[in-house]
């Protein structure tokens, strides 16, 4: 059976979703994801100027990533997407490479999802590159609150969230998404090997791990490595070494102290984004984060 003709807007032409927003948008639903902090993204982006090619070392959920592919924005060098994470990694490839093979992984997960199947899931690691991308996309669909977190042994150990129909396939999103993921390169590095891949004239989205607000808001551990200060401040050091090299460089983090200091030299602008990863609703609400710039 041929697909239905999707709608589309009628200024970008972009296909629309079955949230009613344009394609392609996330495949992960992200703890500290940047969806509601877009437009003051997309303002610093257009602010830089023109450059060569996008770079994004912490990708997470890729909202800016996918955000500057479907608003055109996204340079003719394209772009080059990468995490420290490996099993995250996977997902982006899979999509890229094998999308309807995810597919039909995913819709067999959906069929079978239960309590069982998920921490049955949760235990495996399928050696082909379509069922870990699968895995990984249905285990964040159903888990706790969207929440990626694994422990020493990198093992995802998110408990099963309560949901009574969770959106574990979306194949129109998952198809546009691999459209955009061929215009990157994608690879499992570490933040600062960006210092051998960004040339001049090129711009770097960082969105590391936030430094804490308080002893509650800690949401580092989505990989098993963790990232402390000494991470922040590795990361400080990198964007200077890019800043030397006249590359372009936008940071998002929290507004702290150690951030106001390791970034005193730079353009630091407040901005406000809802945190909505608390255990108590009374804990959600705006709280300024910063953005860093050094154009």
């Amino acid at each position: 059976m041929p697909d239905l003709p999707r709608q589309q807007t009628p200024i970008t032409g972009n296909p629309i979703g079955r949230y009613g927003r344009e394609m392609p948008y996330p495949i992960l639903k992200w703890a500290g994801g940047k969806g509601r902090l877009l437009p003051e993204l997309v303002d610093r982006v257009d602010l830089a100027g023109q450059f060569g090619r996008y770079h994004e070392p912490f990708l997470g959920g890729g909202a800016l990533f996918f955000e500057l592919y479907r608003s055109g924005r996204l340079p003719a060098g394209g772009a080059r997407i990468s995490d420290a994470n490996p099993n995250l990694m996977a997902v982006y490839e899979g999509v890229r490479d094998e999308v309807e093979g995810v597919i039909r992984r995913l819709r067999m997960h959906s069929k079978l999802h239960s309590k069982e199947h998920y921490y049955a899931v949760r235990e495996r690691f399928p050696e082909d590159l379509r069922g870990q991308a699968a895995r990984i996309i249905y285990l964040n669909r159903t888990c706790y609150n969207g929440l990626y977190r694994e422990n020493k042994q990198g093992k995802f150990n998110t408990p099963m969230g309560d949901y009574k129909n969770p959106a574990i396939l979306d194949a129109d999103n998952l198809r546009e998404a691999a459209k955009a993921l061929q215009e990157a390169e994608i690879a499992t590095a570490s933040f600062e090997e960006i210092l051998n891949h960004a040339a001049p004239g090129d711009f770097v989205y960082f969105d590391p791990p936030y430094v804490p607000v308080s002893d509650s808001a800690n949401f580092t551990s989505y990989a098993k490595n963790g990232f402390g200060e000494r991470e922040q401040r590795l990361l400080a050091e990198t964007m200077r070494e890019l800043d030397k090299n006249c590359v372009k460089v936008l940071l998002s983090n929290s507004m702290t102290p150690l951030i106001q200091e390791l970034y005193q030299r730079f353009t630091v602008d407040t901005v406000y984004a809802p945190r909505l990863v608390n255990s108590k609703a009374g804990g959600r609400g705006n709280v300024e984060e910063a953005l860093v710039r050094n154009f």
